[in-house]
């Protein structure tokens, strides 16, 4: 691939505040990436959109802010163009509709408004890409591996070695899936388990496509083919992501993925892989004493294509 001609990006960080779920570091988590992505990486300030649920915002990032601005980003593209989208906040699993799965579990991320966007949603977004434009995802939230349906695995559970326990100064970025339910439930009282029902009911069309399809057709054909999709993920689907806590680190809050990406960008300023970035982060995490595994997914090919397709020259 060359060197895109755009570069565009969505940055979201949800801390939750003032609720039974709240956060510390992940609006920091993006702020921090902005300023890396205009540095770096070649990105322009008025190419990057960010969203957040800090007091004041003008957009909150509700699940259909968030697919807007996604969607907006897509429609821009254009071959050779390089596309980013960061997330930190919570993440969670939802039962799956998909047929012959009875107990399989989905990945989805907690907007603001808790309107989930799932790992359907995502797919979607990789399908529309233009041939010869990439799009890497870096998601700090729990449950983030798998965030994209179908995404060739190239570092995940098969290469896990255990190590570590969750630090009592961090918090899990999750949001166990009855407590979405019960949240959604108060507002819909609507009497089902059902989650799709309750997110249809609240948010109509914009809920996530996975909601409004039938389970038959969410095995897309067209998603088993080679794609464009990087997901680089802040731990395996089964674990949970932390959130550092600033009371009880002395400093600044930050997610625990996301700040080791920043450091393993700041220790190493030549270009990196995709793949050297997930496990210089892994190396990093373990280091911390974090339990957190990132994860890597995409094609073979990306897995050893430069992280965000550094420019050249952009490490002096």
């Amino acid at each position: 691939m060359e060197n895109g001609n755009k570069r565009l990006a969505v940055l979201v960080g949800c801390n939750y505040r003032n609720t039974p779920h709240e956060l510390n570091g992940c609006i920091n988590d993006v702020l921090a990436m902005r300023d890396v992505l205009v540095k770096r990486f070649g990105f322009d300030h008025s190419h990057i959109e960010l969203l957040t649920d800090a007091p004041g915002s003008l957009v909150m990032p509700t699940g259909a802010n968030i697919k807007k601005a996604l969607d907006q980003m897509l429609k821009k593209a254009e071959p050779g163009d390089v596309l980013f989208f960061q997330y930190s906040g919570h993440g969670t699993r939802i039962p799956s509709a998909k047929p012959g799965h009875p107990f399989r579990q989905d990945e989805a991320i907690v907007p603001c408004d808790f309107n989930l966007i799932t790992d359907v949603d995502f797919r979607q977004l990789v399908n529309c890409l233009p041939k010869g434009a990439s799009f890497t995802i870096l998601s700090d939230s729990c449950h983030s591996g798998g965030l994209i349906d179908k995404e060739k695995e190239q570092i995940g559970p098969s290469s896990v070695t255990n190590y570590g326990t969750l630090q009592q100064s961090c918090s899990p970025k999750t949001i166990p899936f009855e407590s979405i339910l019960q949240h959604l439930t108060s507002q819909t009282s609507i009497n089902t388990s059902d989650i799709g029902t309750h997110l249809l009911e609240l948010f109509g069309a914009d809920a996530s496509h996975k909601f409004h399809l039938h389970p038959h057709e969410l095995d897309f054909s067209e998603s088993l083919k080679t794609d464009e999709g990087i997901l680089l993920s802040g731990c395996q689907a089964n674990e949970n992501s932390a959130d550092m806590n600033p009371m009880m680190t002395g400093g600044k809050a930050y997610g625990a993925f996301s700040n080791a990406v920043q450091m393993v960008l700041k220790d190493h300023l030549g270009s990196l892989s995709n793949k050297e970035v997930v496990l210089l982060a892994r190396k990093s995490l373990e280091a911390g004493g974090f339990a957190q595994h990132p994860c890597l997914y995409c094609s073979d090919e990306n897995a050893d294509a430069p992280f965000l397709w550094q420019p050249q020259g952009s490490d002096l």
